[in-house]
């Protein structure tokens, strides 16, 4: 390709936290450009928006459907290549599948839709159209998580026995609704979904046990509970796993952790040892031998033929240059976009390139919220993970 892809997004006008982030990882390679949005509900947060972002009046729009309409008519050589969607989670469904039915590729926020059947419907769509998803599971995009996975995969540790992985916060210790618009949504059933804690940030831990471990959870055993008052849906919870090759797991998430901030971390062991990555310390993977002393890997460093290629994609810096959260997210948009100028080159994207989320992952995760709660309602110790 001699230009770079063209990005119209949905949702994340000013002052949205999320919405930055994706413009900051979709810039961070020189691949993308934002040449088109419909950035707020508020017509004119929207148009104050796309002023602030330097958008062309007249790729700035105060409704989606709008705005997909009258791109999709456009000329080739000035057709947007794909749409992000930031919105809350009840409203990723339709922009998607509009998107889609436009012939857009899409890039939407985690958990993929409101609803498991919402989420079928867009798999569906992907396999009709042949287009591309990412959806922003941001942890996979860590070089260190990359090369955990790959050791896991080569069989470094033997036979997957446990994954212990945990995300406690403590942003929600308090009845911050009134105060916070994120607070509002996510503890509201009908912008959240069925679900507070463990569709906000406890999908991250299950999706990041799944791809480091690559097991697949089949059971489970969930204890979900309200700490605040009058808090509509879960802000802690606790489950139980148990993964298709027999290992066992446990996965923790709490936004009432008072004191805590994102502290995200996930053990894997193995028969002949075990692996520890905290996103605290991005930077750094213990691995734990049974009869040798514990190694510590670093980003951007060479450790011969254990140091992943998938890693070594997705590092961008010498090592000693810390590379966190943004660069991240970063990785999932440049895999996203060299997949894409593949495709469009007719050529075949790299195994690296293609790592990424997609609609399978947002499956699981759909998945994965009915589960839990259908778990911890349930007087059975045990429900079988269903699709």
């Amino acid at each position: 390709m001699n230009r770079k892809l063209r990005m119209g997004m949905i949702g994340g006008g000013k002052d949205a936290f999320i919405g930055a982030i994706h413009r900051i990882a979709a810039n961070m390679d020189g691949l993308i450009e934002l040449k088109a949005g419909a950035l707020s509900v508020n017509p004119e947060v929207a148009i104050e928006s796309g002023k602030i972002l330097f958008l062309d009046p007249a790729r700035t729009y105060t409704d989606y459907k709008t705005m997909l309409e009258k791109e999709a008519a456009l000329p080739e050589s000035e057709r947007l290549d794909f749409i992000t969607i930031v919105t809350p989670n009840f409203a990723h469904f339709e922009p998607a599948m509009m998107a889609l039915d436009k012939g857009f590729n899409v890039v939407i926020e985690k958990p993929i839709t409101f609803t498991l059947d919402e989420a079928k419907q867009i798999k569906a769509k992907v396999a009709e159209t042949g287009l591309t998803l990412l959806l922003t599971h941001t942890y996979t995009g860590y070089p260190l998580v990359k090369q955990a996975r790959r050791m896991v995969a080569d069989g470094v540790l033997g036979k997957i026995r446990k994954v212990w992985v945990e995300y406690p916060q403590g942003w929600l210790s308090r009845a911050t609704e009134k105060d916070s618009a994120g607070a509002a949504w996510r503890t509201d059933p009908k912008r959240s979904g069925k679900s507070g804690c463990f569709g906000d940030i406890g999908t991250h831990a299950a999706n990041l046990a799944e791809y480091i471990s690559g097991l697949k959870i089949e059971k489970l055993c969930a204890d979900l509970n309200i700490f605040v008052e009058n808090r509509a849906l879960d802000d802690d919870g606790a489950v139980l796993l148990r993964f298709d090759n027999g290992a066992a797991g446990v996965l923790m998430a709490s936004q009432v952790a008072a004191g805590e901030e994102n502290a995200l971390k996930i053990r894997v062991y193995g028969e002949n040892g075990g692996l520890e990555w905290a996103q605290h310390e991005p930077n750094t993977l213990l691995v734990k031998w049974l009869d040798k002393p514990t190694e510590i890997y670093r980003a951007g460093a060479g450790y011969g033929s254990y140091q992943s290629s998938y890693a070594i994609h997705n590092t961008r810096t010498p090592g000693g240059h810390p590379e966190g959260y943004l660069e991240a997210f970063g990785n999932l948009y440049r895999n996203f976009a060299q997949t894409l100028q593949a495709k469009i080159d007719g050529q075949t994207p790299s195994p690296e390139s293609l790592d990424f989320p997609g609609v399978e992952e947002g499956i699981r995760g759909m998945a994965f919220i009915d589960n839990v709660v259908k778990s911890s309602q349930s007087t059975e110790k045990w429900t079988t993970f269903e699709l």
